[in-house]
């Protein structure tokens, strides 16, 4: 499948690399990109050999927003459809059975926010900006920005962010949760693929089901996400990897997980 706005590459370590390639509109989402970035979700969702997808943007921007110049024509009823296509690409994306990962190499406002917070982890470079602009714009975040930010580092935090509309540094961002780690501009992308590439030799099996059960987990009570746990620790027992993953550490070697 050929796209208009990405770059895919799927290497040989089951890892794949989306760019959004739009470096002249600073990757501003329109609905071409939310729909190309939904149908690569969805072919990736049945991929079982993808260990990890990693998430980035074309030159000085990962995504400096939606695009306004397009939605300022928009009626209510076309910002309506704007939004559930939004909505329905961040879904596809956090519903991605594999880890997600954000690599925000520079601006990510607004929507680029939203779509980095429906990743599982966000990395920055030292030089990234991210916010929610959109209330001096008289508008408000569409894409899930008022529901995931507030999960993600606190509705104190996320309070300040939406309100103010200003825009944070990497390091605040760091220190407030909402990244895992900044690095520096000229090894990011290697630090971020490195991240990605240690996920990736790891039980695939195993790691698909911790993500599941994180996901359910942070939607039910403690106790009723413990019953989750261990219907899927007894269930990943038979797998292939799991004897594999425990005979290779008891014979003091690297495992060979085939994901099965």
């Amino acid at each position: 499948m050929s796209f208009e706005t990405l770059d895919i590459d799927r290497r040989t370590d089951g890892l794949a690399i989306i760019t959004i390639n739009r470096p002249d509109r600073l990757n501003a989402l329109n609905a071409n990109v939310l729909s190309e970035l939904r149908s690569v979700s969805e072919e990736f969702a049945g991929n079982k050999d993808l260990r990890a997808v990693v998430l980035t943007g074309a030159g000085r921007a990962f995504v400096a927003g939606a695009d306004i110049a397009a939605m300022n024509e928009m009626s209510a009823e076309e910002a309506a459809e704007f939004g559930d296509l939004g909505h329905a690409t961040m879904d596809a994306i956090e519903a991605l059975p594999m880890p997600t990962i954000a690599a925000v190499n520079g601006f990510a406002l607004g929507g680029g926010l939203e779509l980095a917070l429906a990743c599982d982890l966000i990395y920055l470079s030292d030089s990234a900006s991210v916010g929610l602009p959109e209330v001096g714009l008289g508008i408000i975040p569409g894409f899930g920005g008022t529901q995931r930010l507030g999960r993600r580092i606190g509705w104190q935090q996320a309070r300040r962010l939406v309100f103010t509309g200003e825009s944070i540094s990497a390091d605040e961002a760091r220190r407030i949760g909402l990244a895992v780690d900044v690095f520096s501009g000229e090894d990011f992308f290697d630090e971020v693929l490195s991240v990605a590439s240690t996920i990736g030799d790891k039980g695939p099996i195993a790691v698909r089901q911790a993500k599941s059960l994180m996901r359910q987990g942070s939607e039910t009570t403690l106790s009723e996400g413990n019953k989750l746990e261990i219907q899927a620790f007894a269930g990943i027992w038979d797998s292939q990897d799991r004897n594999e993953g425990m005979t290779a550490f008891l014979d003091k070697r690297s495992p060979d997980f085939t994901g099965s």
